[in-house]
């Protein structure tokens, strides 16, 4: 039953609204999917449903028949104003909502609904116009809703009918778990209301999300031999890191014509292979979340128009983008996590379509291609990377395709789109009171730390004065310590010493220990301790005596110069010192 892109069950066999009977044929739709004809049974009932199928099976037309019938079927609740909606689609990405809205768009008309989108990265204040001016079904990233919530005056879900969570294991990837819990909470008790929650791969802590919040959910899975689509052919290089994107082009180059998404890890590789790619000659777009969000939906727009030939892309496009026509997805990174790897392929190979998913295993992801094989049970088929496939073959004219020539001069070109990044983000750092990097090392910023930098940087330097030259007058004033005379020099822990080695010197003062060692020539003291105050007691010119003059010279010739200004170390040991050498002030 899986295996068929249709079941032989329609649209009409099911008790729909005339309404919305007419909207799907209006559409073209009228035969069911096999998740749709496994799920509409038990969601138009009224119950609530867990569904797991394949990327690409139709699980977003599956909810939405459940939410549009439910509303033209059944009264709204006594309490509701007639402002507040009466369902809820909560995605995880914006490009997601804006293509589960694309699809209800489609079936509006026939039905009189009324759908608001809310997503972040767009105007503020005309979402919140939209919301107040009232909506029956509202599709929203979580965030931005929140934010709305919470101002009490703008929407208000406790009449919410019908709650839908589409993608749930990715809303848990992108840490939006909690403000699930915030909205749920916000709505009737799950007695009172239908919720739904639809995804390709379901965990663990999604269905405890699914029991803890939903009313005795039935979990529905579409079963098939493999989890990846029958029709996709997949294959598997293993490249150095320096041949990956010759690779890519050759193989580019080999399967011209062809609509094509490139896959990356991270935002920083997207800009480094697009522009690469754009050097070799190709229309390339680019999908990651440095990118505005106007520039994403023009650049998605122009993809799905055939006015580019490759989009890059970071996993923001791996979960439920529906683009016709794409025939080859390469894994330019092998993902993070084995889920991923299944939405990743699922862009291709959509409704019984065919095509073809090439990974690179690289010397710095290959390390999770084991859990891919586990998590697919399937063992990728490998080829080896030659010297040919590393050599793109010249490309061909192609009058078939779609191409405006005014889009570079638009910004669509790769450097356009960084530039006007960088410039938003400095903006958007200028706004907040300086960005990344805009404070000094030092932490203090501002025109007084500026003015104190720019003195600093001007104030010359004094020369040295040479050995035998005269020393200025000014400098002799400014530093008595340099004059070459016999003026005493008292350092930092009070030692007299003399400038010249004169022998009506003042005697100094010197240490009975250094680093624990006997200094030569102290005096001795007694075992018990008592010489200290004895050695105390002793007159200065005694203990100068007592030194050799051949000890007693280098010392004035270390002695720093009296600038006024001491560590905190010489401090310390001059205060040890006293302590140790003072005699006692009484007896006890």
């Amino acid at each position: 039953m899986s295996d068929k892109p249709l079941t032989d069950i329609t649209f009409s066999s099911f008790e729909l609204h005339p309404a919305l009977l007419a909207g799907l044929e209006s559409a073209g739709f009228t035969r069911c999917t096999p998740i749709q004809a496994l799920t509409l049974p038990i969601t138009l009932a009224g119950r609530d449903v867990a569904g797991q199928a394949q990327t690409g099976t139709g699980k977003t037309l599956a909810f939405l028949v459940t939410v549009i019938n439910r509303l033209l079927s059944r009264p709204a609740l006594a309490e509701r104003k007639p402002e507040d909606p009466r369902a809820l689609i909560l995605a995880p990405t914006r490009e997601l909502a804006i293509q589960i809205h694309k699809d209800a768009m489609k079936l509006e008309a026939e039905t009189g609904l009324k759908f608001a989108l809310v997503y972040g990265g767009v105007d503020y204040d005309k979402q919140r116009s939209l919301l107040q001016a009232g909506a029956d079904v509202i599709i929203a990233t979580p965030g931005r809703l929140i934010d709305y919530v919470k101002q009490h005056k703008v929407v208000s879900l406790h009449a919410c009918e019908v709650c839908v969570l589409d993608e749930a294991d990715r809303m848990f990837d992108l840490g939006f778990i909690k403000d699930i819990r915030f909205l749920l909470r916000r709505m009737p008790i799950r007695t009172e209301r239908q919720t739904l929650l639809f995804s390709a791969t379901l965990s663990h802590r999604v269905l405890e999300l699914a029991y803890e919040h939903m009313n005795e959910p039935e979990k529905i899975v579409v079963e098939t031999e493999f989890i990846t689509a029958a029709k996709v052919r997949q294959k598997l290089y293993y490249p150095s890191d320096e041949e990956k994107l010759p690779l890519l082009i050759g193989l580019l180059s080999r399967s011209e014509g062809a609509r094509t998404m490139v896959f990356v890890n991270t935002k920083a590789f997207v800009e480094r292979v697009a522009r690469s790619l754009e050097r070799a000659g190709y229309r390339v777009g680019v999908l990651s979340g440095d990118v505005p969000q106007k520039k994403r939906e023009s650049l998605l727009k122009k993809f799905q128009a055939g006015q580019l030939e490759i989009l890059v892309a970071t996993d923001v496009a791996a979960r439920g983008l529906h683009i016709d026509g794409v025939s080859h997805v390469y894994n330019y990174d092998l993902p993070f996590d084995a889920e991923d790897y299944v939405h990743r392929i699922g862009r291709t190979a959509r409704l019984g379509a065919e095509g073809d998913a090439i990974s690179f295993a690289c010397e710095r992801y290959a390390v999770g291609l084991p859990d891919i094989e586990a998590y697919i049970e399937q063992k990728i088929p490998s080829e080896p990377v030659t010297a040919e496939l590393l050599v793109p073959v010249p490309r061909k004219a192609r009058p078939d395709a779609v191409i405006d020539t005014g889009d570079n001069e638009d910004g669509d070109s790769i450097g356009e789109i960084y530039r006007e990044v960088r410039e938003a983000r400095a903006a958007e750092d200028a706004k907040r009171g300086g960005g990344r990097g805009a404070r000094p090392p030092g932490g203090r910023s501002g025109p007084r730390a500026d003015a104190g930098r720019d003195e600093r940087a001007r104030r010359p330097r004094k020369p040295r004065p040479q050995e035998g030259e005269a020393v200025p007058a000014a400098a002799a004033d400014a530093a008595p310590a340099l004059q070459v005379e016999s003026t005493p020099v008292i350092d930092a822990a009070g030692a007299v010493a003399a400038a010249t080695p004169d022998e009506s010197r003042p005697p100094r003062k010197r240490r009975k220990r250094r680093r624990g060692k006997r200094i030569e020539g102290a005096p001795e003291t007694a075992a018990n301790g008592s010489g200290h105050g004895r050695e105390a007691a002793q007159p200065r010119e005694a203990k100068a005596a007592s030194q050799p003059r051949t000890q007693r010279a280098p010392r004035a010739a270390q002695a720093p110069a009296a600038t006024g200004e001491t560590s905190l170390l010489s401090r310390i040991g001059a205060r040890l010192r006293k302590l140790v050498t003072r005699a006692p002030q009484s007896q006890h």
